[in-house]
């Protein structure tokens, strides 16, 4: 199972995240949303993180051009598209950057469309509000596709989520902050979530699993308890 902790503001969080287990750390670049950072501060903390760590840009209705040179510049991983981007420009994208997320908010028509993405981002209407939506919805998705569910999880949820929706991966912003729209993470929740998500592929033999341990103990840096 895919953990990606989005939303983050900070390197003591990014450094934390990835430390717990987390396989991706999303980085907002979107206009209008209380966790977005500059491409400068997020420069400055992947360049902190461990050699290997998944990083992801997130963007919504942002020029293609602009989506594939904030990612060469960073060296971020790959990009995820949270707007209303035609198949035109996530296909342009796609050709220049390794690794695409599209975003779709659930009950969305265009759920329906073939897309070159390599995940699909399901989320509630209103992406960042922390809103559950009914998972039931996530049945419109094609068949045989990534799916990435995102929208209201939380340490208390998100089993029960991975148990109707089946998703190939979670992804988790306000469910693990310390106030919600703070970008900032709590180390507790942080910890609960990727256990609890951790625990069901233990008892699940097709499960996505990462390829190698994180790479560094957070223990000696102090736990989530300290």
């Amino acid at each position: 199972m895919f953990i990606k902790i989005c939303g983050i503001t900070d390197e003591s969080d990014a450094l934390l995240a990835v430390a717990l287990g987390a396989d991706a750390l999303g980085f907002v670049f979107a206009s209008g949303s209380p966790r977005q950072v500059s491409p400068d501060d997020a420069r400055d903390i992947v360049r902190r993180l461990p050699v290997g760590t998944q990083t992801i840009g997130v963007f919504r209705d942002e020029r293609p051009a602009r989506v594939v040179e904030v990612v060469q510049r960073i060296g971020l991983s790959g990009a995820q598209l949270h707007g209303r981007e035609p198949s035109s420009e996530v296909t342009w994208v796609r050709e220049r950057i390794p690794f695409v997320i599209q975003a779709f908010p659930i009950g969305d028509p265009a759920l329906a469309n073939p897309t070159s993405a390599d995940v699909m981002l399901l989320d509630a209407p209103s992406p960042g509000s922390g809103r559950v939506f009914d998972w039931a919805l996530a049945e419109g998705a094609p068949r045989g596709a990534r799916i990435l569910l995102a929208g209201g999880l939380t340490p208390d949820n998100v089993v029960e989520a991975i148990h109707r929706v089946r998703p190939w991966g979670v992804d988790v912003s306000t469910g693990v902050e310390t106030e919600p729209g703070s970008g900032r993470k709590d180390a507790r929740k942080l910890a609960h979530f990727i256990e609890a998500v951790r625990s069901v592929i233990d008892n699940d033999d097709d499960a996505w699993r990462p390829t190698e341990p994180p790479p560094f103990d957070w223990a000696p840096f102090g736990g989530p308890d300290d």
